[in-house]
């Protein structure tokens, strides 16, 4: 922790920064994978994806809700939570866009190019995680914010695959245009991070509800995306045990970096 800790520069609005371009660069990594290997099969992805959930769950407690209650109590925080939760659907509802299975969300959006539609719904789910990595390092919470980096990172490896691999499925070019979707859906989480900073850095009374915001959003796109996409085509078991190592996974990264 303390060598992470070091190579962070000292502002935290930098930090957050920092932390956007190595969860994006992550993203990457996860997204040209694409380009290297066969299509892997859909439990694999599945499960992959179990994992990211499991990681992001237990992210928004260890790095967000239980800080934020230590810090402000718990009434800040729960309202924080509901806002996040409103917030994505709110945008579920308005944001015209495109899942692979689920079909099509929003508004009617059929003027939109599908690839289009694909890239917006795929970046309503990242912007949270790119928030609340902003949010841990802007309210000067650095172990909390280095543990939801590395969490956000680590999930975003598999996530970028899956992403690049549904592009594929659903028709959009070959496997490098697959990998740019990919990547380019994912690029809202470099600014998300540094507002999330700037915003709880330079409003303090936010702090608190914006850390509730952000872990309501990300527990949110777990029970209303991922969990209904990788239970849908009959890989429940795979998907449930990647939840599970990715939730075992994070807790013990969370005692080991203190």
């Amino acid at each position: 922790m303390e060598l992470l800790h070091s190579w962070l520069p000292a502002h935290p609005v930098a930090q957050g920064l920092v932390a956007g371009l190595f969860i994006v660069a992550l993203n990457l990594l996860g997204a040209l994978v694409v380009l290297l290997f066969q299509k892997p099969s859909e439990r694999v992805l599945d499960a992959l994806l179990g994992f990211a959930a499991g990681v992001m769950l237990t992210a928004s407690f260890t790095s967000l809700i239980l800080p934020g209650i230590e810090r402000s109590g718990i009434l800040p925080v729960i309202g924080g939570l509901a806002l996040g939760a409103l917030a994505m659907d709110a945008a579920d509802h308005l944001i015209p866009h495109r899942h692979v299975f689920i079909g099509y969300e929003g508004l009617d959006g059929r003027r939109l190019r599908a690839v289009a539609l694909f890239i917006i719904a795929i970046t309503l789910h990242n912007a949270p995680e790119g928030l609340a990595v902003g949010v841990a390092f802007g309210s000067e919470h650095v172990r909390e914010g280095i543990q939801l980096m590395i969490a956000i990172g680590m999930q975003n490896i598999p996530e970028g695959l899956a992403v690049a691999v549904a592009a594929l499925a659903a028709g959009f070019g070959k496997q490098f245009y697959a990998a740019f979707v990919s990547v380019r859906s994912g690029l809202i989480e470099l600014p998300m991070a540094v507002l999330g900073a700037a915003l709880v850095y330079y409003i303090a009374p936010v702090v608190p509800y914006a850390m509730g915001f952000a872990a309501g959003a990300m527990l949110y796109v777990i029970s209303d995306e991922i969990v209904p996409e990788t239970h849908r085509k009959g890989h429940q078991r795979a998907a449930t045990f990647g939840l599970m190592i990715g939730l075992i996974t994070m807790l013990y990264l969370d005692v080991v970096l203190r």
